[in-house]
């Protein structure tokens, strides 16, 4: 049951990276013309449009954006109740779930997105697209803590403290809700 579980889930929590990407980006304000940030923006435009005639953004945070997050878990969780027999019936139980589910892509996108910086600043013979937005990304999290390290002879070890503390935080959520 668990590779039926894995091929439905699969598709939820890919998308529903790509969305809280979308809202990563535009929270950060990074380059709306950059290839990757167009990717993103073309992959969730079709349903974010829509909620956003419905419901405001709040300042820079976009809650239609956030909003589609939540109902992608949504789906995941009843589309896995469905195939497992389960009961659809405590939808608040569903809807709490869905935010812990969302809580928790969205810390495995920012630790994908650190590793795939690292490995990027270690094989990019230039500045390509990604590279910049993965940078705009990122780099509000790492310059605090760069700025405290000692300098340790041009090896930065911020993006390793940021993943640690990611970890922590992951385990921590683990402790209080049993989801990480």
């Amino acid at each position: 049951m668990s590779s039926i579980e894995f091929l439905i889930s699969l598709p939820f929590k890919l998308y529903l990276m790509v969305v809280l990407l979308r809202f990563w980006l535009q929270l950060a304000r990074a380059d709306f013309y950059n290839p990757f940030s167009q990717f993103v923006v073309k992959a969730t435009h079709p349903l974010v449009a829509p909620l956003r005639r419905i419901i405001p953004s709040f300042g820079r945070m976009d809650s239609a954006t956030l909003l589609l997050a939540w109902l992608v878990a949504m789906g995941q969780i009843i589309a896995l109740s469905l195939i497992a027999g389960a009961s659809l019936g405590n939808f608040f139980g569903m809807a709490s779930f869905a935010l812990l589910i969302v809580l928790k892509e969205a810390f495995d996108l920012v630790f994908y997105v650190l590793i795939l910086r690292a490995i990027m600043s270690w094989v990019s013979q230039g500045r390509n697209p990604m590279e910049l937005v993965l940078a705009q990304l990122t780099e509000p999290m790492l310059y605090p803590i760069r700025k405290r390290l000692p300098d340790m002879g041009g090896l930065d070890l911020s993006v390793m403290v940021v993943i640690l503390i990611l970890i922590f935080l992951q385990k921590l959520m683990g402790d209080l809700f049993g989801i990480f």
